[in-house]
């Protein structure tokens, strides 16, 4: 009577599992993941490039050294823009040590860049997982804007693609996305060809 009893609560426990799961559902997923610790050095990542592009350190090669080699920074009006829609594309770790300041005669005079006196505050950052790394979308807020200490202005965003190397997660590309270039204090009273290369 027991063993009965047994084998039909078995049987109906049984019944019950497999009617929980659809034959067509693994049960493990296929979808690319990541873990604690590769959001966390993601987003360490996007706050190291902050204060490297406010501070030029190393002469532009701490920025350059957050991308791969043939990393790309660029700027675009609109989210989702195709490379064909960017403009001011710095490809390549002597072009990325330019973009932020430096060169091979280390870091210019700030006072002659466009970005001088604002710091970068990059915020809202979203990371997906992808089947090779990752993407990601932030916010940028800038402080300092016009020479102005207290002066706050959203300066559109970042697009970013990741890539997890033998050195960790770099940018293969961060694209600040400006659609409010031509209303900016910072950039917008600026020529044309002058608006080209905020960060």
């Amino acid at each position: 009577m027991v063993h009965n009893l047994l084998l039909a609560l078995a049987a109906a426990t049984g019944a019950a599992i497999a009617y929980a799961q659809p034959a067509d559902k693994p049960l493990l997923s296929a979808e690319p993941r990541l873990t604690a610790l590769d959001y966390m050095e993601i987003q360490q990542l996007s706050a190291r490039y902050a204060f490297a592009i406010d501070r030029c350190s190393n002469g532009g090669n701490d920025y350059a050294d957050l991308y791969v080699a043939d990393g790309e920074f660029a700027v675009a009006d609109d989210w989702g823009a195709t490379p064909e829609q960017r403009r001011f594309r710095a490809i390549g770790r002597d072009a990325l040590a330019v973009a932020a300041g430096g060169g091979p005669d280390g870091c210019r005079d700030p006072t002659t860049l466009m970005g001088y006196g604002i710091s970068h505050i990059i915020v809202n950052h979203v990371i997906t997982p992808t089947a090779d790394g990752a993407t990601g979308k932030s916010y940028l807020l800038a402080i300092g804007v016009g020479g102005e200490p207290t002066q706050i202005e959203l300066q559109g965003g970042y697009e970013d693609v990741y890539v997890k190397t033998a050195e960790g997660w770099r940018f293969r590309s961060r694209i600040h996305v400006f659609p409010n270039i031509a209303q900016s204090v910072q950039f917008g009273s600026r020529s044309a060809d002058s608006r080209t290369n905020p960060q």
